[in-house]
């Protein structure tokens, strides 16, 4: 049974609204793994690649979708940078719509339309969903991607299963996010083990799908690339047997059971537990996918919220099922999920961390006139706190501190913005020792300000621009981003 249409206008009108109401910055990978990528994919042919894509962990799949996007608009000649910005994010608004849809239409299959219909509420108004799917994130299209696998997988007792589909959707997913196979394991081999033609299955199913996905993906990674390069072996080694992730930091192993799952699920906890207990038995190859997700990234030392997202949808067919048996207090509750997840939606949305993006608005101004040839911009900040080149549309002279992680193998090794922020004046008076170098703007979070105050006098700089960042810095983080100009360079 498909969706009705009104569902879907209405799924695509709140993502739509939903993406022009996500104003703030989230992770970095969100712009350097994805459109920073596609603004130099052959199309602009200027854009940073960090560390990852020079050590060949990521692949062009996912940008190339972007990249597209760019071209299109390059060749209509409306490639503006704030169509560069907003159009890809549109497009993961439209997918989401879709895939709200069909997250409705599996548990209308399975269940009746009642319940999919309290599936579809707790899926409109998870504050997390409404924070990340919307963004250009792998973890954004890994979720997508899911939703729609898991609206052909073969449930035991239903009709709509189709092998062909669900696993290619899956391979694709594993194509742009290679811990996709993670969540997959478990759902895999339960299809496996309840299929009667298993050698069909494997040789008629999986290996087509496997080298046709693999291949395309090989070949697109070969023509950027320029030499043969499989980046889902890259990245799990380099995550999983080098755990070398660890750099970014590492969180205890109950992180995600006692910090990750209940932030994701915010109010929808309570409900998600409840709804545990009353699905029917064939809902718990789903609850097996969610805790078996969560226990195998939970032995990984660097944890991460958008790690966990694609777990989410299932635990909405959970909270579908809780809400659709709490027969006096359903308007109760539906009213508290709403009003509860509204709050940090609106917050985190709207408010929190702002300023890396704002700040780039102020960025592009140096585009238009005609001081872009003598512009400097020096990002003293913590690495890939903004966007790039994706956020600016023109060659800009622009640098940030780097910080790639220990890929020789060095004892002594510490990052350059590490060592920046270990003595931030002595490091800018080394590394601008000759008023020829300096840049023009310095972009800085105002707890930097004080520590470098005299620098900042000496040579000639003025505070143009306050951003507002953040109510709640942390560390190297402020509240604010303080935007200097070069009197002398300038004027």
């Amino acid at each position: 049974a498909a969706a009705p249409a009104p569902l879907l206008a209405l799924a695509l009108a709140l993502r739509t609204l939903n993406c022009f109401l996500v104003q703030t910055s989230f992770v970095p990978d969100e712009y350097w793994q994805s459109l920073e990528v596609a603004h130099r994919m052959n199309i602009h042919n200027y854009g940073y690649l960090t560390w990852e894509w020079t050590s060949s962990l990521r692949g062009y799949s996912y940008p190339l979708i972007f990249a597209s996007m760019y071209k299109a608009l390059q060749l209509l000649a409306k490639d503006h940078v704030q169509l560069l910005i907003w159009v890809p994010r549109l497009a993961q608004a439209v997918l989401a719509a879709f895939a709200d849809v069909k997250l409705y239409s599996l548990v209308q299959h399975l269940e009746n339309s009642e319940t999919a219909k309290f599936v579809f509420f707790c899926q409109l108004c998870s504050w997390f969903t409404w924070y990340s799917c919307t963004r250009t994130l792998t973890n954004t299209m890994e979720t997508i991607l899911t939703i729609f696998a898991l609206s052909y997988y073969p449930i035991k007792g239903s009709k709509m299963g189709n092998s062909s589909k669900y696993l290619a959707l899956v391979a694709l997913a594993i194509v742009i996010r290679p811990t996709a196979v993670i969540l997959w394991i478990p759902l895999v081999f339960s299809h496996f083990l309840q299929e009667q033609r298993k050698a069909d299955l494997i040789l008629h199913k999986c290996i087509p799908v496997g080298l046709v996905t693999v291949g395309t993906s090989l070949i697109i990674d070969r023509v950027f690339f320029g030499e043969w390069v499989l980046v889902q072996l890259n990245f799990l080694k380099f995550n999983v047997l080098q755990n070398l992730g660890t750099f970014y930091g590492s969180h205890p192993w109950h992180w995600y059971f006692t910090q990750g799952l209940p932030v994701v699920l915010g109010p929808h906890l309570p409900f998600f537990i409840h709804g545990c207990a009353l699905a029917p038995r064939r809902c718990r190859i789903f609850l097996l996918a969610v805790i078996w997700t969560v226990l195998l990234y939970s032995t990984m030392s660097h944890k991460e919220f958008r790690f966990i997202y694609p777990v989410l949808p299932f635990c909405m067919i959970f909270c579908g099922y809780s809400l659709k048996h709490l027969k006096a207090w359903k308007k109760t509750a539906a009213s508290f999920l709403l009003l509860s997840n509204l709050v940090p939606a609106l917050y985190t949305g709207l408010v929190h961390q702002r300023g890396t993006l704002d700040v780039m608005s102020h960025i592009q101004q140096l585009c238009s006139n005609s001081q872009q040839s003598q512009a400097f911009v020096f990002f003293l900040m913590p690495c890939h706190s903004t966007p790039f080149y994706s956020h600016v549309h023109c060659p800009l002279k622009m640098r940030f501190l780097q910080c790639p992680p220990n890929l020789t193998g060095s004892e002594s090794y510490v990052d350059e913005a590490d060592v920046f922020y270990s003595n931030p004046l002595g490091w800018l008076n080394k590394e601008f020792h000759n008023d020829t170098l300096l840049p023009s703007h310095l972009i800085l979070f105002n707890v930097l300000e004080q520590e470098i105050s005299s620098f900042l006098a000496v040579r000639g700089y003025e505070k143009t621009a306050t951003v507002f960042h953040t109510h709640v810095p942390q560390g190297r983080v402020g509240s604010y981003i303080s935007i200097y100009r070069r009197k002398t360079e300038m004027n």
